[in-house]
């Protein structure tokens, strides 16, 4: 399955490309250099550490450039009255009575715990498009169902949410 990012996300990627290769790469390889200098490697937990870190960032680097090459790029705007990707979305439960917070993203950024819910979700297909004040049907994979209304939609973003919720 290939991931739908937003021109957004790729300049992201790119950017921790960038970091990962010119900034930590030198550093991880002098690290793993000077735990080597310390003598036998069979024993020595601080080069199997070193190398550990190094090889990590080379599998991130890789991750990274796989994802940007096979993405499906996606249009991030919408209609001023519209619930639309990086929008903040907060909505009414029925059922339960409560209202939540959630901001609308690509896959590759969900994270439930920060409020974050992706647009493949069910809750996130059902928000995508509808306006503030709709009830809205949240359809599940097992056929169950629920309803929200939409409260509020925030169509702000600050470059410091961003930053937070790095890929």
């Amino acid at each position: 399955m290939r991931d739908k990012l937003t021109e957004s996300d790729i300049r992201k990627m790119e950017e921790e490309i960038e970091y990962r290769i010119t900034e930590l790469r030198p550093k991880l390889l002098e690290e793993l250099k000077e735990a080597r200098s310390h003598g036998d490697l069979s024993e020595n937990f601080e080069y199997h550490a070193a190398k550990r870190e190094k090889n990590k960032n080379e599998g991130r680097i890789r991750y990274l450039e796989r994802m940007i090459k096979s993405a499906v790029v996606i249009e991030d705007s919408s209609a001023e009255d519209e619930v639309g990707i990086n929008n903040t979305v907060t909505v009414y439960f029925v059922e339960d009575k409560e209202e939540e917070k959630y901001k609308i993203v690509t896959t590759v950024r969900t994270n439930s715990l920060q409020g974050l819910i992706s647009i493949e979700s069910p809750l996130g297909k059902a928000l995508l498009g509808k306006k503030e004040g709709e009830r809205v049907e949240v359809v599940m994979d097992n056929g169950y169902s629920y309803h929200v209304i939409i409260r509020n939609i925030d169509k702000t973003t600050t470059d410091e949410e961003d930053e937070i919720n790095q890929f």
